[in-house]
């Protein structure tokens, strides 16, 4: 299928051939028919990716700090690398689409097919939409009205927070098109709307339906204001504008009455004067999106809707708010529409978005009488026929992206497939690593008989399934850490491997370091005391990660790479498991944790997880203390013997072990040989990770054998 993007880096607009999504649960599958160029917000991303990295820098002065912070802990170079590769991502463009349900997911009961809907959908030609950001178009409104829905809906959003009553004078301060489309809405409510704009066409659009248009170029707009108010000021003010400049929220503060009221849909600057707000009692709120529901995965990813009695107008019952306004007449969106433009010809939109005087620009769609789209294509004719070590790659987040296929290069692997949820992402990787196809259905890479390694790169929750379906496909597999969520997954893999004739493989790359080997060298299979520090740095709590059903948890998704680190530096197994966190009743997904691990050997082990430290100090540090020697590693860059003969110290540039640990992966794929990792090994961390959480629960020791408390 086509689809819009843009790249970050480039800035350049692109109609990408990428596979369709399929549907999945809770979502719906959609043929588009028509979609709404947002001129604002997508011409200041183009804007945005146009410009020069210093300009992109200045923009963003946190995420300076941030690549400073990497700097200092990673070097310089593997930070650099890591940015290009950010600004080097595809961006979807679109979220104003509408068009015709092909197919409904499962727990899906509100749609069928044949279903005329309106969506957040991107400018492509099928998309796979949650069904709480879907709505059903009402039979007297054309396709191209209904492109209006979602776009009405941010401006709804606005004007439900100013909470206007009937009477009172409202400004809308920038009358692009949400701002006239705000001014309709208030009109409708019983307002006397004031419009402020640079543009006189807009400014003459909105006369027409009642507004009051005042251009800041020919007059001042805080006198007009308070003129028009009999010196009063205005009841509220929303800023649908964008702009750099702090004039917009300083005028917003001078023309507002006592008490005023001032809410922000747009982007502008944001120093703000103490005293034009503390003189007045001022209100400023800005708003999100198109209502409740927004960015809330609990809404928008699994369906669950909020109770209509205590949060009445979720962002799906904005988008339903906005069809019936157009369905009965008290919004008019006809007039708005610029221009409609055939999908191939989207450069004479994109082309010219910088000075573009359009105020809404709709794409329209070939009809399609094909409803089965493809979730494959091909990108290139290669044939793989007699080869060894072809791989498919399934999901293609940061980790593919920033570590795993550069660390791949060279390997001797054969590129095939790249498996990713949307399409857009996995193409643009395949296009510049070489492979030969992109899919959204992951189940072709197991159906070709060519690939000889699937490895799996997925949110976790996906780690055991598509384990088991690779291992029952003949698949040999690798799986980024961790293998399972829980025991009962644990246990299914554990039965598919047994009964495939192909190899696992879990992504415990710390082992593979050259800083890991040296010391396994020099401490041999002595009894030893090791600590390992991980200075893991914060993730915001509604992260998936930390969801146990999906992330499973930073101790389960991320502390057992140190678990097996120190198994392989021990050359034995867990015993036994003890974890204490932080706080005073700490959640199972703690992120500030301590676990004491017993080995069977008699070594001890210490792995302090910690979120609330420095990113400027080193992120992973590990100590072994044995027979009156000791090894201090410092972030996979520096390791320290004291009390070695011949040995003080080996410096490396960063090095995880992750290229090692691909190389050789591929070659026992190629050539055969002995598990990279013993799958018992990978049994025990996978069983002491949960173990550390069921010690969390249980308050003691938990053996790994019995799993019971002792």
């Amino acid at each position: 299928m086509k689809q819009i993007i843009q790249s970050f880096k480039t800035g350049e607009t692109i109609l990408e051939e990428v596979p369709a999504p399929q549907v999945k649960r809770g979502q719906i599958l959609i043929q588009t028919t028509r979609s709404l160029v947002s001129l604002g917000t997508e011409r200041m991303l183009v804007e945005f990716g146009k410009s020069n990295l210093i300009s992109k820098a200045r923009q963003q002065p946190d995420k300076v700090k941030q690549v400073l912070d990497k700097i200092k802990t990673e070097g310089l170079m593997p930070t650099l690398e890591a940015v290009f590769n950010k600004l080097g991502e595809p961006l979807p463009l679109g979220y104003c689409n509408v068009g015709k349900v092909i197919g409904v997911g499962e727990g899906v009961s509100e749609f069928k097919v044949g279903d005329r809907v309106a969506s957040n959908g991107q400018h492509a030609e099928f998309v796979s939409v949650p069904k709480n950001l879907v709505a059903h178009i009402p039979d007297n409104i054309s396709d191209e009205e209904a492109a209006f829905t979602v776009i009405g809906s941010i401006g709804l959003q606005g004007m439900r927070l100013l909470n206007p009553t009937f009477g009172e004078t409202v400004v809308v301060t920038g009358l692009g098109l949400i701002g006239l489309l705000t001014a309709q809405m208030l009109l409708a409510n019983g307002c006397r709307v004031i419009g402020i704009d640079i543009d006189q066409s807009k400014l003459d659009i909105a006369k027409q339906w009642g507004v009051i248009p005042i251009n800041p170029k020919q007059s001042d707009v805080v006198n007009e204001v308070t003129e028009l108010t009999n010196g009063v000021g205005a009841d509220g003010v929303i800023i649908t504008a964008s702009a750099k400049t702090d004039a917009i929220i300083s005028q917003a503060a001078q023309m507002s009455r006592k008490r005023g009221r001032i809410i922000l849909v747009g982007v502008i600057g944001l120093n703000i004067s103490r005293a034009e707000f503390y003189e007045k009692e001022l209100s400023f709120q800005v708003s999100c999106s198109y209502g409740p529901g927004r960015y809330d995965e609990d809404y928008e990813g699994r369906g669950t809707d909020y109770p209509l009695p205590f949060v009445r107008w979720t962002e799906k019952r904005n988008f339903e708010a906005i069809l019936q306004a157009i369905s009965s007449g008290n919004l008019n969106v006809k007039e708005l529409i610029t221009e409609q433009i055939p999908l191939e010809d989207y450069m004479k939109i994109y082309g010219e978005i910088g000075s573009s005087r359009s105020i809404a620009s709709i794409l329209t769609y070939p009809k399609q009488t094909q409803l089965t789209p493809s979730h494959t294509i091909s990108i290139s004719g290669k044939s793989y026929e007699g080869s060894k070590g072809v791989i498919g790659v399934v999901g293609s987040g940061n980790f593919t992206k920033m570590t795993m296929l550069p660390a791949l290069k060279n390997s001797g692997a054969e590129y095939k497939y790249i498996a990713s949820q949307g399409g857009v992402s996995g193409t643009a990787m395949a296009q510049k690593h070489g492979f030969s196809h992109s899919t959204t259905n992951y189940k072709d890479i197991l159906n070709d008989p060519d690939v000889d390694l699937v490895l799996i790169t997925t949110r976790h929750n996906l780690h055991a399934p598509m384990v088991i379906d690779s291992l029952q496909a003949g698949k040999h597999v690798f799986v980024e850490k961790p293998l399972a969520l829980n025991n009962s997954e644990l246990n299914t893999i554990i039965s598919a491997h047994e009964k495939a004739g192909s190899s696992l493989t879990v992504g415990f790359n710390r082992r593979f370091s050259p800083h890991a080997r040296k010391m396994k060298e020099l401490v041999g299979n002595s009894v030893m005391n090791v600590i390992a520090t991980m200075n893991a740095g914060n993730i915001p709590a509604n992260v998936w990660v930390h969801d146990m059903q999906v992330g499973g948890g930073r101790i389960i998704g991320e502390a057992c790479h140190f678990m097996d680190l120190i198994t392989y530096l021990t050359g034995s197994k867990i015993k036994s498991v003890c974890m204490n966190a932080m706080g005073m009743n700490p959640a199972e997904n703690t992120d500030n944790a301590s676990i004491l691990l017993q080995y069977e050997n008699g070594s001890t082990g210490v792995i302090n997880y910690f979120s609330n430290g420095s990113k400027a100090y080193s992120k992973e540090r590990v100590e072994v203390y044995c027979q009156e020697r000791t090894l201090i590693m410092d972030n996979f860059r520096v390791t320290k013997g004291y009390g070695f003969k011949g040995f003080s110290k080996l410096k490396t540039k960063l090095d995880k072990g992750h290229k090692a640990q691909f190389t050789e992966l591929i070659a026992a794929v190629k050539k055969g040989g002995s598990p990279l990792i013993p799958m018992d090994e990978i049994v025990n961390t996978t069983q002491a990770s949960f173990a550390a959480i069921e010690s969390l629960k249980k308050r003691g020791w938990i053996d790994i054998e019995t799993s019971k408390s002792r």
